[in-house]
């Protein structure tokens, strides 16, 4: 499991713009670069981003081999109510990692 850090209020006022970042710390191996023996590294990147507020999609990012180690995700979303939001990485090799944070509307 990969270590994830999450920056999100604990709670908003309704209608207020709020940021949420993200990062999480994978390798994002390119595919394309050698390693120290000669050959080949295999490509292993996380290729999708999505977050989900009360099971709505609020944003959606495809990630690419170019994109660095740790991959840091910056987004706004509205508060609207009170909720749950869904963070989900998906990657190469069947990588997967979901977290959750409540947001409470005030």
């Amino acid at each position: 499991m990969a270590r994830t850090l999450l920056r999100i209020p604990a709670t908003a006022a309704r209608g207020e713009v709020v940021e949420i970042r993200t990062l999480i710390q994978h390798p994002m191996e390119t595919g394309y670069r050698p390693g120290a023996d000669g050959t080949v590294q295999p490509r292993d990147i996380i290729r999708r981003f999505t977050c989900h507020y009360n099971n709505r999609l609020v944003f959606e990012a495809a990630l690419h081999p170019a994109i660095a180690a740790n991959p840091f995700l910056s987004f706004t979303i509205t508060a609207a109510e009170s909720g749950i939001l869904v963070f989900t990485w998906e990657g190469d090799n069947g990588f997967a990692q979901t977290e959750t944070r409540a947001l409470e509307v005030v």
